[in-house]
């Protein structure tokens, strides 16, 4: 009834709220068109927060940051009568209804803006019409690593930004605070890279269908931890390296021994050069890493190539005196390397044999004679045993090979110096 319209007139609890885009006349313009349309190109500030760097992918020569990205521009069109001179807030969905920026990633491989618990979109606007425009962005770009320093390196990346519809004649792109629109959250840490530098620069862009763009760029530097590399492939290699060396120390007639360990030292460093070649990309450039590994497997295989001509260089040598002393044939004086593949023990020439035509292996040997009870003298065996007792170091430095004698001075001073020169050269 009458009566209670009236009441319901005079009730100031119930007063009609105004609505944002009335307060902005949003309705009365063409948000359409940029501010300023047909004028001079609008500036558009650019600020920039890293909130982290997430992952460096060598395979896919990319990289994914989090940011908060900040535009700032003024649009008269939005402003508004503020006693206070306060300015509004809003969030994602009155981006739609209004002009800003169309800000890209170049090179960008994917992004997205993050929507927990709703679209982290902020929108500012103040009475004379400035606005602020926030976002938070993952983005994933293109990275142009070089890894012929590969794992020595530092990598320079950069994050592009530049506008995809508006020229230079429509748009400025500028960073808002000169070298401080860039800020870095102080715990941004990486497993593998120890960030060394962020700055900010800006240049222009060339495109021949539609003109110079300005461009915005976020450069920073990133330098490898090397301590990863150096206990998982440097450190071993060293180590394979001079296992190999061993082999030169070993008796020159001992082949399934030094043959085994050079077998062993060339397969573990292929390995070792296969689990690094399957978590780096296939380039086809040289890396710092493929040099180090290729010289160390280059002188293990080296150390089994010496004892091959250690080993035909001392066959050749004993048919030479064989043939000197005229006991080329007959098995009643066999050398020593013959006697010892005939009953399978050590005998040296400067000592004493008493070889049979068909002697007994050494243990039954010692066994029959501790059984017997000839005198501890007077058995040729144990005499021989005693004197390579006290003249093992002389009879093992007699039987080695003058090439050992001088592969265990030369290979590992030329693999010093290399490392000395390799180290020097990348470091």
């Amino acid at each position: 009834s009458k009566r209670e319209i009236k009441m319901r007139k005079l009730d100031s609890t119930k007063v009609r709220p105004l609505k944002s885009e009335q307060l902005l006349h949003i309705e009365d313009h063409d948000f359409a068109l940029r501010p300023g349309f047909g004028g001079s190109p609008i500036p558009v500030g650019i600020d920039v927060q890293v909130e982290s760097i997430d992952s460096i992918s060598e395979v896919d020569m990319d990289f994914t940051m989090t940011l908060y990205l900040r535009h700032y521009w003024k649009d008269e069109r939005l402003s508004f009568r503020s006693n206070k001179n306060k300015s509004m807030t809003f969030d994602g969905r009155l981006i739609k209804k209004i002009w800003v920026p169309d800000v890209f990633f170049v090179h960008s491989k994917r992004s997205f803006i993050h929507d927990t618990t709703v679209e982290n979109i902020m929108l500012r606007v103040y009475p004379d019409g400035n606005v602020l425009f926030s976002l938070r962005i993952t983005v994933s770009a293109m990275c142009f690593m070089d890894f012929s320093r590969f794992p020595l390196d530092t990598q320079n990346c950069s994050l592009e930004l530049e506008s995809y519809a508006y020229n230079e004649d429509d748009l400025m792109l500028y960073w808002k605070h000169g070298n401080k629109s860039l800020s870095t959250d102080e715990h941004i840490s990486l497993s593998q890279f120890f960030i060394e530098e962020f700055s900010a620069s800006s240049g222009l862009a060339f495109y021949s269908s539609t003109g110079w763009y300005n461009r915005l760029f976020i450069n920073f530097a990133l330098r490898r931890h090397i301590f990863f590399f150096v206990l998982q492939s440097y450190f071993p290699a060293m180590l394979m390296v001079m296992l190999s060396w061993v082999s030169f120390w070993i008796d020159r007639r001992a082949v399934p021994a030094r043959v085994s360990l050079g077998i062993t030292t060339v397969l573990t460093m292929s390995t070792i050069m296969t689990g690094v070649s399957a978590s780096m990309p296939q380039v086809s450039y040289i890396k710092a890493v493929d040099v180090y590994l290729w010289i160390s497997f280059l002188f293990v295989f080296l150390s089994v190539i010496e004892y091959a001509a250690v080993n035909y260089l001392t066959t050749i040598e004993e048919r030479k005196q064989l043939k000197k002393r005229g006991k080329a044939s007959g098995m009643y004086s066999m050398d020593a390397a013959q006697a010892m593949a005939f009953d399978g023990c050590f005998h040296d020439t400067d000592v004493d044999m008493d070889l049979s035509p068909f002697p007994d292996p050494c243990e039954e040997n010692e066994t029959r004679a501790s059984q017997t009870n000839i005198s501890n003298e007077d058995t040729p065996r144990l005499r021989r045993k005693r004197s390579l007792k006290g003249n093992v170091g002389r009879i093992i430095l007699q039987n080695n090979h003058v090439i050992d004698t001088y592969s265990r001075i030369i290979f590992p001073s030329v693999y010093i110096v290399f490392n000395f020169f390799y180290w020097g050269l990348y470091m």
